[in-house]
């Protein structure tokens, strides 16, 4: 297992036993070794992932070896073709974008794109968005409901980038107009918080008739260290940030932020890309199904008040004597 994370460590040493028993010479007669050490492994997989803390969850979240938009693109999408540019400034990396078929159905695909290795990252700017890739964005979005598509949307960003020339160019604005018109679009769109989902750079791309989560997946107005620097001034404290902040899919969905948790494989979508897209499909279709016979005015008011309802509050009156 590589890139493992301190808390599965007794996992890869377990892995890495059977590994070796498997090479040797004579591993037949050793089979029921290696068989109970599988069942051990099995066992020890079910309870540490069953039991996961809010920080171990982001750390998955961000797992070098996580399928990222384009993996599944791959193994979602066919006859993909990427578009390319804002029409304006230029293409960002960090957005991709195109054409396909989903199920058989045309569909508009956009997602933010994170690198593998860092000579990837450097390319893709770390998944993080300027102002043409929100363009970009907007300018499929567009063409969607023009055409009718429905449109699907991954989100795997730690925020919009927060340099110089993203905000002489017009982060700010860009990403507020997505929202504006992301909102309005009269074709059916369903998000997916497939990683990292961080701030306006996450919502930018999110607002969806259906917003799902992966598993193991996070989304936050912040990341866990921007929280802890904020509250406590130091980023030492993310993992106590990151608990919170309920920024994990079960906490979302409880809090009505999401509308349902797709399962991953046992152990994270890095360790079973193909089991991991076969649950997402599943989930996508049968919510893409739901919002198939609504029409435009549908799909807008209740994208609408779907939104509006988040953050909703009630007052409680106390008694005088307690006022």
């Amino acid at each position: 297992m590589p890139d493992g994370l301190d808390f599965e460590k007794p996992l890869l040493e377990l892995e890495n036993r059977i590994a070796e028993l498997r090479a040797e010479a004579d591993a037949l007669p050793r089979s029921d070794e290696i068989a109970k050490l599988e069942e051990r492994l099995k066992r020890l997989r079910q309870r540490t992932y069953s039991s996961l803390t809010a920080w171990q969850r982001t750390q998955l979240a961000r797992h070098p070896k996580r399928p990222r938009t384009l993996d599944y693109i791959r193994l979602l999408i066919e006859d993909w073709i990427e578009l390319h540019g804002d029409r304006v400034f230029g293409d960002d990396k960090a957005v991709v974008g195109g054409l396909g078929r989903f199920d058989g159905q045309s569909v508009v695909m956009i997602g933010h794109q994170k690198g593998r290795d860092t000579r990837e990252n450097l390319a893709r700017n770390f998944g993080m968005p300027h102002p043409e890739g929100y363009r970009k964005a907007l300018r499929l979005m567009q063409l969607a409901e023009k055409f009718g598509k429905p449109l699907l949307a991954f989100i795997d960003t730690p925020g919009a980038y927060p340099g110089l020339g993203a905000e002489e160019r017009g982060q700010a604005e860009a990403i507020a107009r997505n929202l504006r018109e992301m909102a309005g679009l009269r074709t059916p769109v369903v998000a997916v918080v497939i990683g990292e989902g961080g701030s306006g750079g996450a919502l930018a791309i999110g607002v969806g008739n259906r917003v799902l989560m992966l598993e193991y997946a996070i989304y936050s107005v912040i990341s866990p260290e921007g929280c802890a620097a904020i509250l406590w001034g130091d980023r030492a404290r993310a993992p106590e940030a990151s608990e919170l902040m309920r920024i994990t899919a079960p906490d979302l969905r409880r809090l009505g932020v999401i509308d349902a948790v797709v399962p991953e494989p046992v152990g994270g979508a890095h360790r079973d890309w193909e089991g991991a897209a076969a649950t997402l499909r599943a989930a996508i279709r049968e919510h893409l199904w739901s919002l198939k016979s609504k029409s435009g005015e549908e799909l807008v008011r209740e994208r609408y008040e779907k939104f509006r309802k988040i953050g909703v509050w009630e007052e409680e009156s106390l008694p005088a004597g307690q006022r």
